[in-house]
């Protein structure tokens, strides 16, 4: 054992001479191309060349996406002083550079250079040694917001928090990976977080060790609690979904789940399988579609079924699908194979996901069946019909729909709406005419924008469905490919009300069972750390309610003492009570500031009101040039005067003729709000972002966008010219001009002051960045 002791000794003492220049993992300024001795400005820009060459929404490269990762992780470093000279100094960004990662690094160099039997060593942890298998699962923080969060509605993720030199994280690996591939081919999405790059993200979703599974699905996170065997994982994915997705059919039910299309308002699907329990995969199916379809399962080895399986002739040795629409007798589609795959399933739902004559009972249901037209060749028309409910309007319903199904055509689609439940939208096509008056009508119309505009013509007379009836409906539909002028009345139709939705008691139900499994389920499994703000909160209320309790007896005994007051005496007590309410409640309504206090934004105050700004208040900030400062600043005013009385709020403008480089960069991490300019497009410095605003949150580094409002898409005119003079306390005292021009420019801003509620609510969508850019 003595040469071994001494063997490893010299091992030992060699270790720190031997690794000292082998070179880093991660290099940025290899990733950027930048060279060591760099400014801010040279790495910037270069940050900026290469996040518009490697952005995944302009790139289709398959390793764009990773690219860009590495960029915005080197920028990251760069960018930040502390960061990069730690990077200089150790080759690592990171926070504790202690004897620890140095030891790591060395043995790691000590390691690659003499190439030891890595079967003595046995360091699988090693990055370099690690599967990469996980490298198109990892996330980061800005692509969790903006993508996983949103899309966690439509499938369940789950999630998997990893780090270096982390035994247990090896240990679990290969069930990892083999679930994962497993889950994903079935519809789930699957991610990966490592802690040491993306401790941000780590934070946010409250892992505070590694190995850390965890589960999300309509954006509410569960963590996994149980061993890492394959079972437990499939159960806790399982478990992420509604219970009441799938509903088991047979013989005693299936009329009743395939009637239900007339109150829901969706086909129904039915899955003819051998298994005794619903597969995994159709549940994540269900859960996917659940807007658009409803879903039942019939296990065609179960006694009660026979009846069921007979009258739509299924092969019991073969899964089968059926879409039922608006006749339950028939199925509307068929698909059957040995094997139900993903794809094919989503192929065939995606072509059924509406009744032949769907009823619209949304804004959002109208929107997809009837598109906004995008281009000449791209119309998309509607045959609404405008009906009443009962079986007097049975016999017309049935004509409609027996003439959608002969003529149904992709640039053509056939919906009926309750007139009684939308009578806004009814009165907006038929004017309120008498000869509609309790009977149904046909109106053809086309959406021209989003705000609802649309161009549309009613049939003459009402619609009865007889011969006659289907004759003109048709002749119209011919017109209608050869001359898009038949449309010749427009009007503009409020949006539909939600029929469907539920009752707001519901809704508080659901989310108190919610809000009640979460500190169930923290109670539970939480360590103490993440239990003190409970506890925090409930010692607080129990604290205020004895408090309180006591409070009141002392001064309830007092007041025994005293002799109660005459008639008169509590009258004038009342009257001078409620003024004192009264003023009390109109003052609070009041802004504390009698003026819009606006500050340009310069490089002067830059830091202190934007980059140092205290945690939890914003700067809203308006975006102006030269020629458009004097009406958007009082229409700015008139708008945002109402939020002046929050302390958290500051309120500046920032010169786009002056610091256009710096807004464009940040508009760049919001890409559905505005897309990155090409670098060569000849029209780059001329886009107009006169009228945005953004709300700038110093301390959490994101952002929220106000875009101008188009006041085209109102399909009406103009307001008039607001008086600032209206604004009371304001600090300016004349009118502003009533021009045609400036009337345009502050059309812009309508609607902020709806836009600025949603922020005090915290609904926005908002916008991460890395860091601040400097205001040159």
């Amino acid at each position: 054992m003595e040469p071994a002791r001494a063997g490893c000794l010299l091992l030992l003492l060699l270790l720190p001479a031997l690794g000292a220049a082998a070179p880093g993992e991660f290099d940025p300024y290899r990733v950027l191309g930048v060279g060591r001795s760099s400014s801010q400005a040279d790495i910037k820009k270069a940050y900026k060349r290469l996040a518009r060459e490697w952005h995944p929404d302009k790139n289709k490269d398959p390793g764009a996406e990773d690219k860009f990762i590495q960029i915005s992780k080197a920028y990251e470093i760069l960018s930040n002083e502390e960061k990069r000279a730690n990077f200089d100094r150790y080759g690592d960004a990171g926070e504790s550079q202690g004897f620890a990662q140095q030891q790591h690094r060395q043995f790691h160099r000590f390691h690659d250079g003499f190439y030891f039997d890595e079967s003595f060593f046995h360091f699988p942890f090693n990055s370099e040694r690690r599967d990469t298998s996980d490298e198109k699962y990892l996330l980061h923080f800005s692509h969790y917001i903006n993508e996983i969060v949103p899309d966690s509605f439509k499938k369940p993720y789950l999630i998997k928090i990893t780090s270096d030199w982390c035994f247990s994280c090896i240990h679990i690996e290969p069930v990892w990976k083999e679930v994962a591939q497993e889950l994903e081919a079935l519809g789930a999405g699957i991610g990966v977080v490592h802690a040491g790059y993306e401790r941000r993200l780590a934070h946010h979703l409250g892992a505070h060790s590694t190995p850390t599974l965890l589960g999300l699905i309509n954006g509410k996170i569960t963590f996994f609690h149980n061993a890492v065997v394959r079972e437990n994982l499939r159960q806790f994915v399982e478990n992420l979904l509604p219970g009441n997705l799938v509903e088991k059919i047979t013989d005693k039910n299936y009329i009743r789940f395939l009637s239900d299309w007339k109150k829901d308002n969706k086909p129904h699907v039915l899955l003819f399988d051998h298994m005794p329990v619903v597969p995994l995969l159709y549940k994540l199916t269900a859960f996917a579609y659940r807007d658009y379809l409803s879903f039942g399962y019939v296990y065609v080895g179960l006694r009660g079924t026979e009846e069921l399986s007979s009258q739509y002739n299924i092969n019991v040795y073969t899964p089968t699908m059926m879409i039922f629409k608006e006749h339950i007798d028939r199925p509307a589609d068929v698909v059957q194979a040995r094997e139900m795959k993903k794809q094919l399933i989503d192929d065939f739902l995606s072509q059924n996901k509406f009744l032949m004559v769907a009823r619209l009972t949304s804004q959002r249901l109208f929107q997809e069946l009837c598109p906004v037209k995008k281009s000449h060749r791209q119309r998309q028309h509607c045959v609404v019909l405008l009906t009443g409910e009962g079986e007097k309007f049975a016999e017309a319903y049935e004509a409609f729909l027996t003439f959608a199904v002969a003529n149904t055509k992709d640039t053509l689609k056939f919906v009926h709406i309750y007139s009684d439940r939308q009578p806004e939208f009814a009165d907006a096509l038929l004017m309120d005419e008498e000869k509609y008056r309790g009977r149904s009508a046909v109106v053809i119309l086309e959406r021209r924008n989003n705000a609802g505009k649309i161009a549309y013509k009613a049939l003459e007379e009402a619609w009865q469905g007889s011969k006659e009836d289907n004759f003109i409906l048709l002749d119209l539909l011919d017109q209608l490919r050869t001359d898009p002028g038949l449309l010749s009345s427009e009007t503009v139709v409020a949006d539909l009300n939600d029929e469907l939705a539920p009752m707001f008691l519901v809704r508080w139900f659901y989310s108190t069972l919610d809000y009640i499994s979460d500190c169930w389920d923290s109670l539970f499994h939480s360590n103490w750390r993440e239990m003190m703000p409970l506890l925090s909160l409930l010692f607080s209320a129990l604290f205020i309610l004895f408090g309180t309790v006591i409070v009141q007896a002392f001064s309830d005994s007092s007041d025994t003492r005293d002799s109660p007051p005459s008639g008169k005496e509590e009258t004038a007590a009342k009257t001078e009570k409620n003024d004192a309410s009264f003023s009390k409640e109109s003052n609070s309504r009041i802004p504390k500031k009698g003026f819009v206090e606006v500050t340009e934004l310069t490089d002067i105050n830059y830091t202190s009101n934007l980059v140092r700004l205290r945690p939890g208040h914003m700067n809203v900030v308006l975006i102006l040039s030269n020629s458009t400062k004097t009406p958007l600043l009082q229409k700015f005013a008139l708008e945002v005067y109402t939020f002046t009385g929050s302390s958290s709020l500051h309120f500046s403008f920032l010169s786009l003729d002056k610091h256009r480089e710096w807004l464009e960069y940040l508009l760049e991490f919001a890409q559905d709000a505005a897309p990155i300019p090409n670098q060569y497009d000849k029209h780059f410095l001329e886009r107009d972002y006169t009228g945005y605003v953004l709300a700038l949150n110093g301390h959490k580094k994101y952002f929220c966008l106000f875009k101008p409002h188009r006041s085209g898409d109102e399909g009406g005119t103009l307001g008039s010219c607001e008086d600032y003079d209206a604004l009371q306390h304001a600090e300016a005292r004349g009118k502003p001009s009533c021009s045609p021009g400036s009337r345009s420019i502050k059309n812009k801003l309508h609607k902020l002051s709806f836009w600025m509620e949603r922020l005090l609510e915290g609904s926005l969508q908002r916008f991460y960045i890395p860091s601040w850019p400097a205001l040159d």
